[in-house]
């Protein structure tokens, strides 16, 4: 499961991810991009898409 780590100076956050978490969103984007697309088809495809990681509680 993914930890969320909290900056001490208030800015951006860091997600700490298992080699589960990595391999889930690996999975993923094969799944919703098509194999040869080049990086612009794969941003249009990725714009409209929620990916969500689970986090420890």
């Amino acid at each position: 499961m993914a930890r969320i780590i909290e900056s001490q100076n208030g800015s951006r956050r860091m997600i700490k991810m298992s080699v589960d978490d990595i391999i889930s969103v690996v999975q993923d984007y094969q799944r919703i991009v098509p194999r040869f697309s080049d990086i612009t088809e794969a941003r249009n495809y990725l714009s409209d898409t929620v990916v969500f990681i689970p986090e420890d509680v």
